[in-house]
């Protein structure tokens, strides 16, 4: 009976804002039909959604409802940021320029190529992920604090060997996924915990080293410190010995 109901001589009579929906793969209702349906009613909108189901409640209902609400408000919901706690480690070439100028342009190249390969093969045998390289240092994040703890010293140990000597700061909380990015005040703290690092030193927050205590790992308390930008104090750790 519902199928028998034919209202497209009542469409052009109809004189109220019209929101027509269609997802594109409805198996019920053809994408013609309901071109039709917005083309008949005077002012309508169209919109062709992903997906099969024919009924709204059912499938991917957010995208649907976002559509409804902006036509309703005028505006679209902000999506909220995908979030996740994550270890946060930054490293950072010491003296960089100067060795750079020593070098010369092809050797310090060489030097940077392999000091890279160190830190990927440790990011690797850590399971961490390189999020990207900071000017002539990485930012990686971890999911579990100790293996980020030994990975840093790992790091600057191997790179030790070339000559360089690294800074490396780790701070634990939650981070916003932005694509292959990361994003939040915990990666700010974690930028200004490294940037307060001495050369040669792993630094940490107080929240990765109560995380990893049972671990091993020994600390010596660096003492509390105003990060840049960042609200309060916060005392610091350097790693003495990574278990």
């Amino acid at each position: 009976m519902n199928g028998q109901i034919d209202i497209r001589q009542t469409l052009s009579a109809i004189r109220v804002p019209t929101l027509v929906l269609h997802r594109s793969g409805d198996l019920d209702t053809s994408i013609e039909e309901d071109r039709y349906l917005a083309a008949h009613i005077p002012g309508a909108r169209f919109v062709d959604l992903p997906g099969a189901d024919h009924l709204p409640w059912v499938g991917d209902q957010d995208t649907l409802v976002d559509e409804v609400q902006e036509f309703l408000t005028g505006t679209r919901p902000a999506a909220e940021p995908d979030r996740v706690l994550a270890t946060v480690v930054f490293t950072d070439i010491v003296a960089s320029t100067e060795r750079a100028a020593e070098l010369g342009d092809r050797r310090w190249r060489d030097l940077l190529f392999s000091h890279h390969a160190i830190v990927r093969r440790e990011l690797e045998r850590f399971r961490g992920r390189e999020v990207k390289t900071v000017g002539d240092g990485f930012l990686a994040t971890f999911d579990g604090p100790a293996r980020a703890v030994r990975c840093a010293c790992a790091i600057r140990d191997g790179v030790g060997e070339l000559g360089l000597s690294i800074r490396a700061g780790l701070h634990t909380g939650e981070c916003e996924l932005i694509g292959d990015d990361v994003g939040g005040i915990a990666v700010h703290i974690g930028a200004r915990v490294a940037a307060t690092a001495r050369a040669g030193e792993v630094l940490v927050s107080s929240t990765v080293k109560d995380l990893v205590v049972g671990s091993g790992i020994q600390f010596v308390d660096r003492g509390s410190h105003r990060l840049k930008g960042v609200p309060g104090s916060w005392r610091l750790f350097a790693v003495q010995r990574a278990g």
